[in-house]
């Protein structure tokens, strides 16, 4: 059945989604799992259109407590949490498979990563164009419009779709004295 744009194939009582059923929403994030009056209800499962998913024990449309994996298998932790923090800085491929040999730097998770429309950034869901200030997903379907705070949090941390140079620059000769 077809509800504004989303859809659900299971079970009904009292004409109301009730038991095991699939919800799409009009953004194919997909609910698998137990309903009850129409919401969310036991056990279910988001799965996103990235290949994430969050598991989770709803009760009333809520998640009382679940568990968010991304698309590479890791899982999120919401206390102790370690991936990726100021002590280990690998990426969780390197984690799995090792470290690439040195002079071999690994610029993303994925490996190898994303070819980067010039002009353009990575910023993890999509890529970013900032004469547009529009981020469109890997598919190049439209995701959302970036406010001021976003932006610029692109433009500082997110990989370029272009080389610049970085590191040691000497000075010019004539600046030496």
């Amino acid at each position: 059945m077809e509800y504004m744009g989303s859809s659900y194939v299971g079970e009904y009582r009292n004409g109301r989604m009730e038991g095991e059923g699939k919800y799409t929403l009009p953004t194919d994030t997909r609910y698998e799992g137990e309903m009850k009056d129409g919401m969310f209800h036991g056990k279910g499962t988001l799965h996103f259109p990235g290949g994430s998913q969050y598991t989770a024990i709803w009760e009333d449309g809520i998640a009382l407590e679940g568990e968010y994996m991304f698309s590479d298998g890791l899982k999120y932790k919401e206390k102790n949490w370690q991936y990726c923090d100021g002590y280990d800085r690998r990426f969780y491929t390197e984690i799995c498979y090792g470290l690439k040999p040195a002079g071999r730097s690994q610029l993303t998770n994925l490996d190898p990563p994303r070819k980067i429309q010039e002009g353009c950034y990575d910023c993890g869901d999509g890529f970013y164009n900032p004469n547009t200030r529009v981020v469109s997903d890997y598919e190049n379907r439209f995701l959302r419009n970036a406010d001021d705070e976003e932006h610029e949090w692109i433009i500082r941390t997110c990989r370029k779709g272009w080389d610049e140079i970085t590191g040691y620059r000497p000075k010019h000769p004539s600046k030496l004295s």
